[in-house]
C-alpha cells in the first residue's frame, strides 16, 4: 500500500512539532545522564574521602555516612541502568572502586560449577548438509545463585535385642540442640546469624521462611534463640578466657538502647568489646572478640571485665580506664584520638604546628598500611627506617 503525500501545511506543520519534542526529550534525557554522572563522580569522591579520614573522625560517623553515600549511589547507578535498557542502549560494564576506567572483574575461583551444553543441530540450516568440521566451542559464564532450602532430616537409632540376655543395643543418635524440638543446628546458626549479624528481625525471617513453605512464627524462633543462647555460654566463657589470657588487646564501647519495660520507652546501655587481631602480623594465636553488656558507663565495669587480663591494652582515653593502667595493665594510647586533638585545633585556628603534627601522622598511617602482614621484626625495622623525622 502506498504512502499518500503531505500537501496540507498543517501536517507538515504537527510533523516538525513531533521533532522538536523528540529532539527536547532527547536533550532532557541527556542532560539527566550528565547530571547523574557528576551525582556518581561525586559521590565516588566523597566516599573515597570519607574512607582516607576514617582515622581521623568518629568511626562510627563516619561508617553511617559511608553507608548512607553507598545507598545513594546504588540507587543513582541502578536507575542509569535501567533507563540505558528501556532506550536500547548496552548497560556500562562495572568500574572497579578505585579506577575510572571499565574493569571486569574474574568470577571467584573454587565455586561450584554446573555446565550446560547445547548441541549443534544435525543439520546445517543453509544446504542441509550433515557433514560438519569441529570449531572452538563459544563459553559464556555467569554467576548465579541457588536459592535457600530446608529439608528434613530422619534421625534413625537402630536398635536390637541380644537372643541371650534381652540386653538393648543401639547406635548412638547426636544429641539434639533442642530436645523434642524440630531445630537443627544448621536451620538454629542461620537464624542467629541472620538475626544478629546480618540484623534481619525474625518476623522477616519468618515471611522468609513461608516463602519456602515453611511455618515458623516468630515467638517459636524468638524461643528458640533464647535456647541458644543458653546453648553459647559455655562458647563465650571460653572466648572470654582466651582473651584474658593474652598479653594485648584492643578495647572500646558503645551505646545501645534497651528496652525499659513498663516505662514506654528505651534506656541507654553499654556494649564493651574487647578484640584480638593478629592478622596483621602473622600472629599465631588465633584472634578473638568478647563483648559485654553494662547498664552505664561506670568504669567499675571494664575493671570486672579485666581482672584476670595482664598485658598492653589499647584504648581510647576514657577515664574509667586510668585506674586500671598499673602494674597489671599497660596503656597504648589511641592515636585517632591523638590526631583528633590536632585537628580540633585547627578547626579553631590557623596552626602550623597542629598541621606539622597531621601530616606527620598521616605519614604513620602511611607506614602502617604498606607494612601490614609483614612479621613483627619486619615491621619494626620499617618503621625504624621510615618513621623517624629530622627535629
Amino acid at each position: 500500500m502506498g504512502t499518500t503525500p503531505l500537501h496540507s501545511q498543517d501536517e507538515l506543520s504537527v510533523l516538525r512539532a513531533l521533532v522538536a519534542e523528540q529532539a527536547a526529550k532527547l536533550e532532557s534525557q541527556e542532560a539527566e545522564v550528565i547530571k547523574r554522572d557528576s551525582i556518581i563522580g561525586l559521590l565516588r569522591a566523597q566516599l573515597e574521602l570519607l574512607r582516607h579520614r576514617q582515622h581521623g573522625a568518629s568511626s562510627e560517623k563516619i561508617d553511617r555516612k559511608i553507608e548512607q553515600f553507598e545507598l545513594m549511589l546504588e540507587e543513582i547507578e541502578a536507575s542509569r541502568a535501567e533507563a540505558e535498557l528501556r532506550s536500547g542502549k548496552t548497560p556500562l560494564p562495572e568500574l572497579d572502586d578505585t579506577s575510572e576506567k571499565p574493569k571486569r572483574k574474574p568470577l571467584p575461583d573454587g565455586l561450584a560449577t554446573e555446565e550446560l551444553v547445547y548441541a549443534a543441530p544435525c543439520n546445517c540450516p543453509t544446504c542441509g548438509g550433515t557433514s560438519f568440521l569441529k570449531a572452538a566451542d563459544r563459553v559464556v559464564q555467569v554467576l548465579e545463585h541457588v536459592p535457600a532450602s530446608v529439608k528434613i532430616v530422619r534421625h534413625v537409632e537402630k536398635r536390637m535385642i541380644c537372643r541371650e540376655c534381652d540386653t538393648t543395643v543401639a547406635g548412638e543418635m547426636p544429641t539434639l540442640p533442642i530436645e523434642r524440638g524440630k531445630p537443627g543446628p544448621g536451620l538454629l546458626a542461620h537464624i542467629m546469624v541472620a538475626k544478629f549479624d546480618d540484623h534481619i528481625p525474625l518476623y522477616r525471617l519468618s515471611e522468609m521462611y513461608d516463602r519456602l513453605g515453611i511455618d515458623i512464627s516468630r515467638s517459636v524462633m524468638a524461643d528458640w534463640v533464647g535456647r541458644v543462647s543458653v546453648l553459647l555460654a559455655p562458647l563465650i566463657l571460653l572466648i572470654r578466657a582466651h582473651i584474658a589470657a593474652l598479653d594485648r588487646i584492643h578495647t572500646d564501647d558503645t551505646p545501645v538502647d534497651v528496652l525499659d519495660p513498663g516505662r514506654g520507652k528505651t534506656k541507654t546501655g553499654r556494649v564493651w568489646v574487647y578484640v584480638f587481631d593478629g592478622s596483621g602480623y602473622r600472629a599465631a594465636t588465633p584472634g578473638a572478640i568478647a563483648y559485654y553488656y553494662s547498664p552505664d558507663r561506670k568504669g567499675m565495669h571494664p575493671a570486672d571485665h579485666l581482672a584476670n587480663f595482664s598485658g598492653v591494652m589499647h584504648a581510647d582515653g576514657y577515664g574509667g580506664y586510668k585506674k586500671l593502667y598499673g602494674n597489671q595493665i599497660v596503656e597504648a594510647a589511641c592515636m585517632a584520638h591523638v590526631r583528633r586533638k590536632f585537628h580540633d585545633v585547627i578547626k579553631l585556628k590557623p596552626s602550623p604546628i597542629a598541621e606539622e603534627a597531621l601530616s606527620r601522622i598521616g605519614a604513620l598511617y602511611d607506614i602502617e598500611n604498606r607494612i601490614r602482614g609483614m612479621s613483627a621484626d619486619e615491621r619494626r625495622t620499617l618503621r625504624q627506617q621510615h618513621a623517624s623525622w629530622e627535629s
